[in-house]
C-alpha cells in the first residue's frame, strides 16, 4: 500500500477518538529510536529517510516468507529523525509549481533551494528556527490506519502548544495545527504542517513544526495551496525566542505518550 495525503484529504475537524493508543499486539516494537540530525541538507536527509524506509520493507517482506516457511521472524524498526534545514521549498505530488512565486535566480538570491517529492500536500517551506520531525514508523507496530496516524501527531503538536499555554487546534478540512482555529475566528494561522507518504504501512515525511522560523520566507510561496489563512510561529506568539531542544524534549515525551512507545537515544 502507498498512500500520498493530500492537506484536504483528511477529517481533521475533530480529535481522532479515541486518541490513546492502540492495544498493544502480539509481536508490535513499541521502541522508537530518535536521531538528532541538527542542520541538515534536505537533499541528504531524504535519502536516508527512502533508505530506512526499503529497508523496513525489505524486512516486512522477509517476515513474511519467514511466516510462511514456519521460521522466526524479527521486529521492524521504528525512527524518528528530527532536524532543522537550510531554506528550502519542497513540493508534493498533489501540489502546483505556480505556488512557488521565485524563479531560480531569486532562489539563489535568497539562499534557498526547491525540490519536487513524494509526499502529499501542496508547497511548503523549510529552514532555520524550524523542527522538522521525519518518522520512518512501522504502523504494524502501532495501528494500520493513516488518518489516525496523522492526528496523532498533530496532537502531540497540540499538546506541546498547550505546555506554553497556546490553544491549538484543527480546521476541518486542512491537515496541520492551527491558532485562531475555532469557527469564525478572525485570524486563523498555521503554525505547524504535515505531509506523509506511506508504503505497505511504512511511513516517511512527516511534520514541520515553527518556533523560531523566519516567517517572511513563506511570502514567497503560497502555503499549502491556502490562499486565505496566516503562517506563524512559536516566537511570533509568545514574542521571545524559544530553545529548539527544550520544544523537542516536549514534542517527544507527548508523542511516547500517544502512541504508547519507549524513545531510545
Amino acid at each position: 500500500m502507498t498512500s500520498l495525503l493530500p492537506s484536504s484529504a483528511t477529517s481533521a475537524g475533530t480529535p481522532v477518538a479515541p486518541l490513546e493508543p492502540a492495544v498493544r499486539q502480539l509481536g508490535q516494537n513499541r521502541q522508537v529510536r530518535v536521531e538528532q540530525l541538527g542542520l541538515a541538507d534536505y537533499a541528504a536527509t531524504w535519502a536516508y529517510q527512502e533508505e530506512l524506509l526499503a529497508a523496513t520493507v525489505a524486512l516486512k517482506t522477509r517476515n513474511r516468507q519467514a511466516l510462511e516457511a514456519g521460521l522466526p521472524t524479527e521486529a521492524t524498526p521504528n525512527v524518528l529523525l528530527l532536524c532543522q534545514h537550510p531554506h528550502v521549498y519542497t513540493l508534493g505530488k498533489s501540489g502546483k509549481p505556480e505556488h512557488l512565486l521565485l524563479d531560480e535566480g531569486s532562489l539563489n538570491h535568497y539562499g534557498a533551494t526547491y525540490h519536487r517529492i513524494n509526499r502529499g500536500g501542496d508547497i511548503t517551506y523549510h529552514g532555520p528556527g524550524q523542527l522538522v520531525g521525519y518518522p520512518i514508523f512501522d504502523l504494524d507496530n502501532f495501528f494500520t490506519d493513516i488518518h489516525r496516524y496523522l492526528r496523532v501527531l498533530e496532537e502531540a503538536v497540540i499538546r506541546t502548544l498547550a505546555d506554553y499555554d497556546l490553544n491549538a487546534g484543527r480546521i476541518p478540512g486542512l491537515t496541520g495545527v492551527w491558532l485562531g482555529f475555532e469557527e469564525g475566528a478572525a485570524n486563523p494561522r498555521k503554525i505547524c504542517a504535515l505531509g506523509v507518504k506511506c508504503s505497505r504501512w511504512v511511513t516517511m515525511h512527516g511534520f514541520a513544526f515553527n518556533i523560531n522560523t523566519d516567517l517572511t520566507y513563506f511570502g514567497h510561496i503560497v502555503p499549502c495551496g491556502i490562499t486565505d489563512k496566516a503562517v506563524t510561529s512559536l516566537q511570533q506568539e509568545l514574542g521571545r525566542a524559544v530553545p529548539l531542544p527544550e520544544v523537542e524534549e516536549k514534542l517527544l515525551r507527548h508523542l511516547a505518550v500517544l502512541l504508547d512507545a519507549a524513545l531510545i537515544r
